[in-house]
């Protein structure tokens, strides 16, 4: 499930395009918001932010994995499966950020706009 400012969006020229428009939409009474923003700024914003959930939700999938008897697993434990469980809870994390997540990044983006419109109108 997608959050009102993180839309599944496959990138490229359209998805930037929207950008703007989204959030304004999303964020009422922000009239600037996209005003001093290009959609390539934007959509870098909302980039970051979906990138900052990941590893949210990464950081809160690692102890439920590291309490995971795999020594009788399908693949019976060991350096290998040591090595590649990280790496394997970081992808889940990303995909899990890109499907919509838990809200974090709407949050961080909405704030990491107000912070750069505030930065633009200053200069």
């Amino acid at each position: 499930m997608a959050g009102p400012l993180m839309p599944p969006a496959p990138g490229g020229p359209a998805a930037a395009a929207a950008a703007p428009a989204a959030a304004a939409r999303v964020l009422p009474g922000a009239a600037t918001v996209g005003g001093t923003l290009t959609p390539a700024q934007i959509e870098k914003t909302r980039k970051s932010a979906q990138e900052f959930e990941a590893m949210a939700i990464g950081q809160l999938l690692q102890p439920m994995f590291s309490t995971v008897d795999t020594s009788k697993g399908m693949f019976g434990g060991g350096k290998a499966e040591a090595t590649w469980k990280p790496m394997m809870v970081d992808e889940m994390a990303k995909m899990l950020a890109k499907s919509g997540g838990i809200g974090i990044a709407d949050s961080v983006m909405r704030e990491m706009l107000r912070i750069q419109e505030g930065q633009n109108a200053d200069k």
